[in-house]
C-alpha cells in the first residue's frame, strides 16, 4: 500500500511539472557605446536602451536593458572600461563605437582592430553580441568575420535629429530600434535555447 501511494504521489508530481511552465528568468542586455547609445540631448527614457527595453517588455520579454553608453567614448576607452561595463550575468551586448575614433583621426585599422577585440572578448564569455555601425561608419565586415548580427544606424538629416543636427532624437531612435528588433529577438531566442532557466 505504501509503495502504491508513493507511486501515485510521484505521478502527481510529474504531472504538475509537466503542466506548470518553467520559471521565466530575466535576460540582461547591455547597450555598450558612446553618446549615440547614452542618448545625447534626449531624456534618459528616450535614449535607445530605454526605448528598446520598453518595446521588448511590451512584446512579453522579461528583459533589463542597461545603458552603458558614455558620451565621447572611443574604442580605446571601451577596452579600458570593458570589465566594469559588461557585468557578470550579461546575456547580450549591443556594441556601438567608432565615430569618435574617426573624429579624433585614429587610424581605421586600429578602430577595427579594437572593435574586433571587443566582440571576440564578449563571445569568449558566452555573451551573444550585436555590432552597430553609425552613419557612414560601416562595420559589417567585422560582424561577418565574427559571425554576429549587424545593424547600420543611418537616417536622413532633419526631423529625426536632436538639436545639434547630428545625434538622433526620440523618434530617430524609435526607427532604428524597429529596424534592429528582429535581430535582437533572435539573440534573445539563442539565450533562451542555451540556458532556459536559472535562479
Amino acid at each position: 500500500m505504501r509503495m502504491r501511494r508513493t507511486g501515485i504521489l510521484l505521478t502527481i508530481v510529474a504531472l504538475f511539472i509537466a503542466v506548470v511552465p518553467a520559471q521565466a528568468r530575466t535576460i540582461h542586455i547591455v547597450a555598450f557605446g558612446d553618446s549615440a547609445t547614452e542618448g545625447w540631448l534626449v531624456k534618459r527614457d528616450e535614449a535607445y536602451p530605454a526605448q528598446l527595453q520598453a518595446v521588448l517588455r511590451k512584446k512579453g520579454y522579461e528583459v533589463v536593458v542597461t545603458n552603458k553608453g558614455l558620451t565621447g567614448d572611443t574604442t580605446v576607452g571601451a577596452l579600458e572600461r570593458f570589465d566594469t561595463a559588461i557585468a557578470s550575468g550579461t546575456d547580450i551586448a549591443l556594441v556601438e563605437f567608432g565615430t569618435n575614433d574617426l573624429r579624433l583621426r585614429l587610424p581605421r585599422e586600429q578602430v577595427r582592430g579594437n572593435l574586433d577585440k571587443i566582440v571576440k572578448s564578449l563571445k569568449s564569455r558566452g555573451i551573444e553580441t550585436m555590432l552597430i555601425g553609425l552613419g557612414s561608419l560601416d562595420l559589417a565586415g567585422i560582424a561577418r568575420a565574427n559571425d554576429v548580427p549587424y545593424a547600420q544606424w543611418k537616417l536622413p538629416p532633419g526631423q529625426y535629429r536632436a538639436r545639434d543636427h547630428a545625434h538622433f532624437n526620440a523618434e530617430g531612435y524609435s526607427i532604428v530600434i524597429n529596424r534592429m528588433l528582429p535581430q535582437v529577438e533572435e539573440l534573445i531566442a539563442r539565450v533562451k535555447a542555451r540556458q532556459p532557466w536559472r535562479p
